[in-house]
């Protein structure tokens, strides 16, 4: 098994698995039909692309893991994803900001991994970018209607953004399997698109009349196991289907 490559898809899928679980949980709970239906389709598409990744780690592994032993069978210090997308939804200004923040990453992230030398991540990568693209719309469209909108939705948004800013730098840390996928020409160096992500979101925040907050700490660990204390909760909802019933089948 090439250890790298296996770690390497992981901390992509992972992150797309964890906010998948995280928008899934407020299907029903939307503001309105559509916006509600809308949280729904995006975490639809990234359990979609989630599959995708998991069932290329299995084959990497080359063992008896499955893309479902691999989304739902691990322990918490085995999942990779950065904390910024395991943090929970306290209401619609916080879970549009911390999509938004995502959503710009991701969409960077796979522009570039579409140039990937593994045949499997460019095409994933390929299929994947069209359905981030209408993410990144609807999530900076929102944050340009909450900002700029009235007292209250600016103030929440301010609020969201000052809380979840501390995640962001996490987003372009690089670990060894990071390092050994860019040397092979496989991964992506998000450190090259970092000022980039920067300027779209400072872009957005003019127009939607918010303000970059002013952090000079940022926290990590995701990616190295870490996690905060929402996580137990949020994989004991997630997982509960199969460790209750071990081996379970669709």
């Amino acid at each position: 098994m090439d250890s790298n490559l296996y770690k390497y898809i992981l901390g992509i899928a992972d992150n797309c698995l964890i906010l998948g679980q995280r928008l899934g949980e407020l299907c029903g709970h939307g503001p309105s039909l559509e916006t509600d239906i809308a949280c729904t389709n995006i975490s639809l598409d990234l359990l979609g692309q989630v599959r995708s990744y998991y069932q290329y780690a299995a084959k990497v592994a080359g063992d008896n893991r499955t893309e479902d032993t691999i989304a739902m069978l691990r322990s918490e210090r085995e999942y990779v994803n950065v904390l910024l997308v395991e943090q929970p939804n306290k209401d619609f200004g916080y879970t549009i900001a911390r999509q938004f923040l995502f959503d710009v990453y991701h969409y960077l992230f796979l522009n570039e991994l579409q140039k990937s030398n593994d045949e499997t991540l460019e095409a994933i990568a390929k299929k994947s970018f069209k359905e981030v693209s209408n993410h990144l719309r609807f999530s900076s469209d929102w944050v340009k209607r909450l900002g700029d909108g009235t007292e209250e939705s600016k103030q929440k948004m301010h609020e969201a953004f000052n809380d979840l800013w501390k995640y962001t730098n996490e987003l372009f840390h690089l670990t060894d399997a990071d390092h050994e996928m860019i040397k092979q020409g496989i991964g992506v160096d998000s450190r090259t698109f970092k000022n980039r992500y920067f300027k779209i979101i400072s872009e957005i925040f003019e127009e939607a009349k918010l303000e970059v907050p002013d952090v000079k700490y940022f926290q990590k660990g995701g990616k190295q196991g870490i996690h905060t204390e929402h996580y137990g909760y949020l994989l004991a909802e997630l997982q509960y289907m199969q460790r209750a019933y071990p081996n379970m089948q669709w």
